[in-house]
């Protein structure tokens, strides 16, 4: 195998077949030593982190394959952290689609004159380019359109597959008591310029709460699989 790329939280690996190899790692994003989904460095490494992360995208992809939405996932293996998946492009140094359920977050911050903390959306999709100096900026579809990082139809795509995988997820939350807030998808495309979901789906991406108390990541990982 040979090393294509050395990320915050995943290694990727080159395979003989023509697909990539993602070593999930158990390093994790934050700052002073504090576990943070929302910081762009790793803060520190918190053991086994790495398993559960693989675990919970191992079993929503499934889930999103059978659904017949089309992802990179070929398959995962708990031994080595490690999860097969299909080549794809990013769209344009990457991107990030998040699906709001309920204003919180830097939703509520930037609308709060508009809008209760808490108050419910209706799958609410937006964009924010990946870049970590910049603080990763809002972007519309038509300044997506007119830089090139995507067509009028992939755009409908993402917002449309979003919409679906984000319901998907919503639903096993519920069935364990708990409420999806919001989650964060990234995208790519293959070779034919069409959509597919990339990355992974762990509890890292997504707030979720129960009985209206924020579960943190750890834990809601360890609560999804109780």
């Amino acid at each position: 195998m040979q090393l294509v790329y050395s990320g915050k939280t995943k290694d990727v690996f080159a395979l003989e077949n023509g697909n990539y190899l993602l070593k999930f790692k158990d390093d994790v994003t934050g700052k002073d030593g504090v576990f943070d989904p929302g910081e762009n460095s790793v803060g520190l490494t918190i053991e086994g982190v790495g398993d559960i992360n693989l675990r919970m995208t191992d079993y929503f992809f499934q889930k999103i394959n059978d659904a017949g939405i089309y992802t990179h996932f070929v398959k995962a293996n708990f031994e080595d952290t490690t999860m097969e998946v299909k080549p794809a492009k990013v769209f344009g140094k990457g991107l990030e689609v998040i699906c709001r359920l309920r204003a919180v977050g830097s939703f509520f911050r930037r609308y709060c004159d508009y809008i209760e903390e808490g108050a419910k959306l209706d799958s609410y999709v937006e964009m924010t380019l990946k870049d970590d100096a910049k603080g990763d900026p809002l972007i519309t579809k038509d300044g997506l359109i007119a830089l090139n990082v995507m067509s009028d139809k992939q755009y409908e795509d993402i917002k449309a597959m979003t919409v679906k995988i984000t319901d998907i997820v919503a639903k096993e939350m519920e069935a364990r008591g708990m409420e999806l807030y919001d989650i964060k998808f990234e995208y790519g495309f293959d070779e034919s310029g069409d959509v597919m979901l990339i990355d992974e789906i762990a509890s890292g991406n997504m707030r979720v709460y129960k009985d209206g108390q924020y579960i943190q990541p750890m834990d809601l990982a360890e609560m999804f699989f109780k």
